[in-house]
Parts: structure tokens; sequence; C-alpha cells
């Protein structure tokens, strides 16, 4: 019997590291072992193989490469940013966010609560999409730190960075955005859109784990999280992670080098996965914007069905997908994110994702939409009573009806 080829769809989870990327890393591991910060010749080669990391990082962001802090990804980028300015010279600041935002950041407002700071969390309607007004509304005279991702993990929704931190800048307010999603799917230009600090992480792009950066402007002060030897320019200690910053660099020329062609590629793909399965399934709809929407990114509710049950199934026919964010599998709450847009749990629960990745071909996503389609209107006939519509279904001890 041949083997079942398997689909990967989870790319917003992690992504394969590329070959290229690989290679350019193995010297690093090996000859060029040394550290950047030992005076001899070894330690001075990698010093220079490391600014060169950097300086093409900046480069591709439209920053100066003493803006570039290397991390160790998202998560710590995204931490530095929001505990660093607000230890320092904005101590006494309010922090703003949104309700859609990575834990890393949700997590870090329910820290700097717990400090007693005033922490703002912004809603967003329907799509995902946050109102400028509101982020105006919330601005006060206090100085302020913003901090607005700039796609969606989960939804893909891409909000307008652009305009916010314009408003945000208008108030005096520092603004940081996590493009842990965005950087290396579309075009991302620190200077087009006007922020302070901006989080990235390697293995997002078909680079290695462990290895992230985040973009600080240029007298934006920041106190480190990590104390030690001084590495990064004060700024993050430790001995850097050289074969990791190639990495970085490496795999962000690369998807740079290939933007202009695929964006528009995966998108078509990933539109015709979409339509194709509202177009069979009753009872499907779209999650997140059709039009301000990652390339990459599918994200479908199914009346009557549970998230993780249709993972399991397609799990089975080779087909690796997802409910959402890969940091809050096994979860028993529903998605923040979907919540957030005003779904209740059931739909929320009733929600898949799958991110599509530079590989991904036609012939993939007609397969997915032929077994994904049949999967559900199978797993619904189950269950019958999941399909009723809830004010008719029965009401069980204690539960009372639903009413619309």
């Amino acid at each position: 019997m041949a083997q079942m080829e398997r689909l990967y769809l989870d790319n917003a989870a992690t992504t394969a590291t590329r070959p290229e990327v690989v290679e350019a890393m193995l010297p690093f591991f090996g000859e060029e072992f040394a550290n950047p910060s030992s005076p001899h010749h070894s330690g001075q080669r990698v010093r220079r193989a490391l600014a060169a990391a950097r300086k093409k990082i900046a480069e591709i962001l439209h920053a100066r490469p003493d803006e570039i802090v290397f991390t160790s990804g998202g998560s710590e980028s995204d931490n530095l940013a929001v505990f660093g300015a607000m230890t320092g010279a904005f101590s006494r600041a309010h922090f703003i966010t949104t309700s859609i935002e990575h834990h890393a950041v949700l997590h870090a407002a329910d820290v700097l609560r717990a400090r007693g700071h005033q922490v703002s969390v912004l809603t967003v309607d329907r799509e995902g999409l946050v109102d400028p007004e509101d982020l105006r509304t919330a601005l006060r005279d206090t100085p302020a730190l913003v901090s607005i991702m700039h796609a969606n993990n989960e939804i893909g929704t891409v909000q307008d960075v652009a305009q916010l931190a314009r408003i945000a800048r208008e108030r005096g307010a520092l603004f940081h955005t996590d493009a842990v999603q965005s950087v290396g799917h579309v075009p991302v230009d620190v200077e087009a859109l006007g922020v302070d600090m901006l989080s990235l992480s390697a293995h997002k792009f078909e680079g290695p784990k462990g290895i992230g950066a985040l973009f600080v402007r240029r007298g934006t002060t920041l106190e480190p999280l990590i104390h030690g030897g001084g590495q990064e320019s004060g700024r993050r200690s430790g001995a850097e992670n050289v074969p990791g910053a190639i990495g970085l660099s490496t795999a962000l020329e690369l998807a740079q080098g290939e933007l202009a062609a695929d964006v528009p590629r995966i998108a078509e793909l990933r539109d015709a996965l979409i339509d194709g399965m509202l177009a069979r399934v009753v009872g499907a709809a779209c999650n997140g914007s059709r039009s301000a929407r990652l390339p990459n990114n599918v994200n479908l509710r199914f009346e009557g069905i549970e998230g993780d049950t249709l993972v399991v199934g397609l799990d089975l026919a080779g087909i690796e997908a997802s409910t959402g964010s890969a940091c809050s599998t096994g979860s028993l709450e529903p998605s923040h994110v979907l919540t957030a847009l005003g779904l209740d749990a059931a739909s929320a629960r009733g929600s898949l994702r799958l991110s599509l990745g530079r590989t991904t071909t036609r012939a993939q996503i007609e397969r997915v939409v032929d077994v994904l389609a049949p999967l559900v209107e199978r797993l619904r006939g189950l269950s019958p009573a999941l399909t009723m519509p809830r004010e008719a279904q029965p009401a069980g001890p204690g539960k009372p009806r639903v009413h619309p």
C-alpha cells in the first residue's frame, strides 16, 4: 500500500527551516564557533558575520543596524518591548493594547495591571479590526505605551498600523507592534509603519526556532530584561546566538526576495480554499477580514462541529491543521481572539485554522476541500442534535432553552 502523503497546513504555528538557511548556519556550529565578544582573530571574524546579519535584517526592515536587538523569539521580543519601556522612561505610563493580542502581550498586560499600572484593552469589530477612534479616546494626557499587533496569528487580520501609530505619535505615546506573523509574508517597513518597536521571529518564515529580533527605534529607552555582559548594546545580555542570527537573516532575505511573486499566488490559493468550503458546506463562515488579511491565513467556522474533532479527522486523512494558536493548544476555553469578534463559545470552538506555506499548491488546496467538506457533513451526521437550531434543542436538566 502506498504511504499517504502528508500535507502540512499549520505554518502559522511554525515553518520548516529552509535547506539554504541550514547551510548558511552550519559553519557557525563548527569552524566559526568563537564568541563574537572575544578580542582574538576567530572571535572578531564571527563578530563581523553577526554584524553583517544584523545589517541585512535592518536593510530589509528599512531600519538602522543599531536598532536591531537579537532575542530568543517573538515572546521575548514582545516582553522586552512592553516591560523594557514600562520600567524605563515610561515607567508611569498607561498601557494600551487590544483584546486579540498574542498571550505574550496580554499576559504581560496582566502583570502590569497587578503592579498598579493603568491598562486599557481595546475591543475589535467582527473582522478583528481596531477602530482608530477607540485608540484616540484611550490616549489621554498621561504618557502611554501602545501595543497593537500587525497581523493576528489566528484569523490573519492585518491592522492599519501606520494609522494607529500616527495617532499614538500625535499624543506623545510609544507604539509597539507584534509583527511575528507578518514579517516574511508581507512587506514590512518600520519607517512606513511609523512604529517605535517591532517584534519578529525567524521560525515563522522558514528560519530556525529560538531566534527573533526586536526593532527599537533610535532614542527609545528600554530597560533590559536580562542583565549580564551587556551584549546587544546593553539591551539583552548573554552570548549571542550567532547561528540563529545568521539563519534569521538568511531566511528573511530569501522570503523578501520572493514576496512579489509569492504574495499574490498564495493569496489566490487562500481564497480558493475559503470560497471552495463556503460553496460546499452549509453553515460554514470565514473568521476575520476577507480584504485586510494575511495571504496565507484561512480560518473557518462550521456550525455544529467542534474544531478539535476536525483537526483529528484531517490528521487521519494526512492533513495537518490547527484550531488556532499553538501556544493555547489543550486549553478548554474557546479562543480569546474568536470570542473578541463576538462569537459565542460554540461558534469559537467550531473554528479551524489552515495556514498555507511557500510550497503549497493548487492540487493540495483541492485535496483539502475534497476531504474537509465531506468530513464536516459526516461528523454532523454522527450527532444530529448538533445541527438543530439552538432554540429547538432539548433544554436538558437545569439548562434553559436558548431563544434567538
